[in-house]
């Protein structure tokens, strides 16, 4: 198994992971979302689907460039929640820089989608 197909299954694997996660513990996820977007419910239920659906797609062949391009669409949609939530970690000093850190990552992980479009 070349070093590619290992990354692709890791990501899918990772973002399946994380879209179960916002329907086995959607409270973490809600709390993140900025209050202005509205109904904090159904934006992580919609995330959380379109993780998991996206991780799936990526693991076939006909579908992996455009779930890579849809991973990347929804990681730049929520990286206002990742500075919403980095804000309101640096107002009550919880985490600080686990959340500074998330920020730049969140810059690879659009470079790492990009790797299989």
């Amino acid at each position: 198994m070349s070093t590619a197909t290992i990354s692709l299954w890791i990501m899918a694997i990772l973002y399946i992971i994380a879209g179960i996660n916002h329907f086995v513990m959607p409270r973490f996820y809600e709390k993140i979302i900025p209050p202005f977007l509205g109904n904090k419910q159904m934006i992580n239920w919609l995330s959380g689907a379109a993780e998991i659906i996206l991780g799936v797609l990526l693991l076939i062949p006909e579908y992996t460039s455009f779930a890579a391009w849809g991973i990347m669409a929804l990681l730049i949609v929520v990286f206002p929640a990742n500075i919403y939530h980095f804000m309101k970690g640096w107002q009550k000093k919880k985490l600080v820089w686990v959340l500074a850190l998330r920020l730049p990552l969140q810059f690879v992980l659009v470079w790492w989608a990009y790797s299989f479009t």
